[in-house]
């Protein structure tokens, strides 16, 4: 059912049908929307990708950064980390198919930002 808002007939304002847990929107913010997720995910979108090339890929980040968002990545079931060799340690990170199936949203708000940049928009 729709959330709405109800005056009675005192004036007072009463929630109808309020959500009383996160909205499904709230849940893919939550795997999606964390800092450098989504540009983690657009980068391992045409192949595995090692951590140093995904890091030097992700300039604003440190490597420490990258580290956390791939381990809650791979913890959420969107990225699957795979160790190439042990000496020297080499690690490669690729897209589940979970996780590659929130490429048609980055898709999506990537075209949508691209059409409504303007030259107010600053990002912080």
């Amino acid at each position: 059912m729709k959330t709405a808002i109800k005056t009675d007939t005192n004036g007072r304002k009463k929630v109808i049908n309020a959500c009383t847990k996160p909205c499904p929107i709230e849940d893919g913010m939550r795997l999606i929307g964390g800092k450098w997720k989504g540009s983690i995910l657009w980068q391992l979108r045409d192949k595995p990708v090692r951590f140093n090339d995904l890091a030097r890929m992700l300039s604003g980040a440190s490597k420490k950064m990258v580290d956390q968002r791939l381990k809650e990545l791979e913890k959420e079931g969107l990225v699957l980390r795979q160790v190439e060799s042990e000496r020297p340690l080499a690690v490669s990170y690729q897209l589940t198919p979970f996780g590659r199936s929130a490429l048609t949203i980055l898709e999506q708000l990537k075209g949508w930002m691209e059409q409504h940049q303007t030259a107010s928009y600053v990002p912080s």
